[in-house]
C-alpha cells in the first residue's frame, strides 16, 4: 500500500481554487440525480396536453402507433452519474480529496500531473468538494466534467411536447379570454 495515501492526513480543501499534483484517481461509483415531482408532473401534464390532438387524429384515421414512451417510474427515477474521488497533494504539501462528477476522457488526467482545480462545496458537508473545472497545467488542457441533468434525463422529444402543450394551452386560454 502506498504510504502517501494515509487516510488520517486527508483533508477537504476549503479554498475555491486548489493547485497541486494529482496523486490518484480512485475507483468511481454512481449517484442518482434527484428529480422533483412538481417539475416532472408539470412537464408530463403539458406534454400530455400536446398529445391530445395527435391521439384524436390517430383514433379517427387509424394511423399506426407512435414510439414507445417512458413510464412514470422510469422518469421519476433520476439519471445516474459517475462520481470519482480524486486525491492530490496541494502546494502546502497536504493530501486533499475532492470529487469529480461526470466523465472525462481517459487520457485527460494522469498521476503526477500538475493541476489547478476550481471546486465548490456540496450540500452535504461530510462530502468532499466537487470539481467544477480542471486546468491540467502539465498538458495545458482545460477540462469541464459534465453530469446528467433533469433536462437531459427527460430528453428533447418530451420537452418539445411539453413546450407545444404549454403553447396550445396558452393559446386556448387567450382565445377564451377574448371571447
Amino acid at each position: 500500500m502506498d504510504s502517501g495515501l494515509d487516510t488520517r492526513r486527508i483533508v477537504h480543501p476549503t479554498e475555491r481554487i486548489v493547485t497541486g499534483r494529482l496523486i490518484r484517481l480512485l475507483d468511481g461509483y454512481t449517484r442518482e440525480v434527484r428529480i422533483g415531482q412538481p417539475v416532472l408532473v408539470a412537464v408530463l401534464a403539458a406534454a400530455a396536453f400536446a398529445r391530445l390532438p395527435a391521439l384524436l387524429l390517430r383514433s379517427l384515421f387509424s394511423f399506426g402507433g407512435g414510439g414507445t414512451r417512458r413510464r412514470w417510474k422510469e422518469l421519476k427515477q433520476g439519471p445516474e452519474y459517475l462520481v470519482t474521488p480524486v486525491r492530490l497533494r496541494n502546494t502546502a504539501g497536504q493530501l486533499c480529496e475532492v470529487e469529480l462528477h461526470g466523465h472525462l476522457p481517459q487520457s485527460a488526467l494522469h498521476p503526477a500531473d500538475q493541476v489547478q482545480l476550481t471546486v465548490r462545496p456540496q450540500r452535504d458537508p461530510e462530502l468532499p468538494p466537487r470539481i467544477e473545472r480542471i486546468v491540467n497545467l502539465t498538458t495545458g488542457q482545460l477540462l469541464t466534467p459534465r453530469t446528467a441533468t433533469l433536462w437531459s434525463h427527460l430528453g428533447p422529444p418530451l420537452l418539445l411536447q411539453a413546450f407545444l402543450g404549454a403553447l396550445l394551452l396558452a393559446g386556448i386560454a387567450a382565445c377564451s379570454a377574448l371571447t
